[in-house]
């Protein structure tokens, strides 16, 4: 990869993490957001949930109405768009505004996303797509991992403001990294919705969209209880718990690397292995999640599995719809949206029915819904290629 195309992704890397960081960072300052607005914190958390579910609903349909305009030009609207409510963020007093300029943003959320996975693939060879994603991809485990973390820490030395403050100023050093860095990416092949949304006619799109909703189901429908796991299950203290989370957050950012690796030496072997790995490490954490130190090694592990697996999910969707780059990401991001959503409402029924060791289970049943679709996709590419094998022959 030349110097260009690496300054490109850098970029695109720091651009998902502004926009991810947007979305995520609230988690950790949702108490004082509350406060801030005076309502109560669940209803705080419609900041985080309803961006969430735009998310889902906007994934497949934004990136594909902005699909046949030059890609810089949508970075930069998508990015000021961010801005613009990140702005509005820090000086309402009003909790619907507040909503509202969260909403607007979401909606434009899979867009950029989208282009950075689809101009990342794009400025590398074939063969190197999947590591070229993968580094767009630390920007996602880094706006989920680093954002909360600073936004909590500014929020509560220095004040509410400067932690939204901080949002902003990352998306406005996206924004004139854009301008000022990325060449026009005008696109060459304008392809019509129509061609676009007849992906969505082929079985194997909805064999491996289903796969991801599960894998993602898979990760979060657990992750989404960790903290409260290491507390009732491990009973680890609050600082413990802390250092587990920064350590399945760095360990994602490691998976992400690890997994365009793979994805490039190996990808179908990679995709076939993932479901049996996670599992193996789903019945460790059953096993032994009550002891501390295993505690630690299975946290590390998980991690990084979960970071390859995300590289595991875009490549999967992609390589499904390879004629639709724009509209399968928007695929892939809607998907794991709709994943997330359907992992932490049943790992929640398994908690208030069975305990919170059981959450567990939502991983394992997961598991078993995704690798279905798997096999089944990798038999038939197995079939079809025997087949031609045999007509060459």
């Amino acid at each position: 990869m030349d110097k260009p195309n690496k300054l490109l992704i850098f970029i695109l890397t720091f651009g998902v993490f502004g926009i991810i960081n947007t979305e995520m960072g609230v988690i950790g300052i949702l108490p004082a957001l509350a406060e801030h607005f005076d309502v109560s914190v669940s209803k705080a958390g419609l900041l985080v949930s309803l961006f969430a579910l735009v998310i889902a609903g906007a994934g497949p349909t934004m990136p594909l109405l902005f699909s046949g305009i030059n890609r810089k030009k949508v970075m930069l609207l998508v990015l000021g768009i961010f801005v613009v409510g990140n702005i509005v963020s820090i000086f309402t007093t009003n909790f619907t505004i507040a909503l509202i300029v969260r909403v607007i943003p979401a909606l434009f959320h899979p867009i950029y996303c989208s282009l950075a996975f689809t101009v990342a693939a794009a400025s590398v060879s074939k063969e190197e797509a999947p590591k070229a994603v993968s580094k767009v991809f630390i920007g996602v485990s880094a706006g989920m991992v680093i954002g909360v973390p600073i936004a909590s820490f500014l929020a509560s030395s220095a004040s509410l403001q400067m932690a939204m403050t901080f949002f902003a100023v990352v998306n406005v050093i996206a924004f004139f990294a854009t301008l000022l860095f990325v060449p026009s990416i005008p696109v060459k092949e304008k392809l019509s919705y129509g061609a676009q949304l007849s992906v969505l006619k082929k079985f194997i799109t909805w064999q491996s969209i289903i796969a991801v909703v599960f894998l993602n189901s898979a990760i979060f429908g657990v992750y989404s209880y960790f903290a409260e796991y290491l507390r009732t299950v491990t009973n680890m203290s609050l600082d413990a718990i802390t250092i587990l989370l920064a350590v399945f957050g760095v360990a994602n950012i490691i998976g992400n690397v690890v997994g365009g690796k793979l994805l490039t030496n190996n990808a179908l072997r990679s995709v076939v292995v993932f479901p049996f790995a996670l599992g193996a490490v789903y019945i460790v954490l059953f096993l032994f999640g009550h002891l501390s130190v295993p505690m630690m090694f299975i946290t590390l592990i998980w991690g990084i599995l979960a970071g390859v697996g995300g590289n595991i999910n875009q490549y999967w969707i992609m390589s499904s719809a390879p004629e639709a780059p724009d509209f399968a990401n928007g695929l892939f991001i809607s998907s794991c949206n709709v994943g997330t959503t359907i992992g932490a409402a049943v790992g929640g029924l398994f908690i208030s029915g069975m305990g919170t060791p059981y959450v567990i289970f939502v991983g394992f049943i997961s598991i078993i819904a995704a690798s279905v679709p798997i096999f089944l996709r990798n038999y038939m590419d197995s079939s079809k290629t025997n087949q031609l094998a045999s007509l060459e022959n």
